[in-house]
């Protein structure tokens, strides 16, 4: 049996020299673009997006400042999302932090590329033992052993 699973991702060409890693993703059992940041020590969605996936969701803010995206200090609020599906991998009752990702969107927007939903950061990625293969663009999750997650 295996012990991982492989979710594909599409490699986004960022001007001339750069990449951005996207997988597609469930949030409540609803599609979501989902950027990889292995420099993003937390996972984060989009603030604007939550009340597309959560009905009526509970949002707490959070102590402290969020900084990192664009070097700014954001405000980012606590909420709970009931399901996220990362491939045959989902979370249950993952608590989660969304910030304003509109400057991320303008950005996307002028670039041409598809609006983002959340960004998977270091956290999961080590939770979930992830390895990023370039050459056959997949991302590798080992299943986790999780009261939190399950696997398909």
């Amino acid at each position: 049996m295996r012990q991982y699973i492989e979710v594909p991702f599409r490699l986004l060409s960022i001007e001339e020299e750069g990449f951005h890693v996207m997988i597609k993703g469930k949030i409540n059992g609803m599609e979501a673009n989902l950027l990889i940041d292995t420099g993003a020590s937390r996972t984060i969605f989009d603030l604007a997006a939550v009340d597309r996936f959560i009905n009526q969701a509970q949002l707490k803010k959070k102590e402290g400042i969020a900084a990192g995206v664009g070097s700014e200090n954001l405000d980012s609020f606590l909420f709970t999302i009931e399901a996220l599906e990362l491939g045959e991998v989902t979370l249950h009752d993952y608590e989660a932090v969304a910030i304003d990702l509109s400057s991320i969107h303008d950005n996307y927007e002028t670039l041409k590329l598809p609006r983002i939903d959340g960004v998977i950061g270091g956290d999961l990625l080590v939770h979930l033992k992830a390895t990023i293969n370039y050459r056959l663009r997949k991302i590798r999750f080992t299943k986790p052993r999780s009261v939190y997650a399950t696997s398909k």
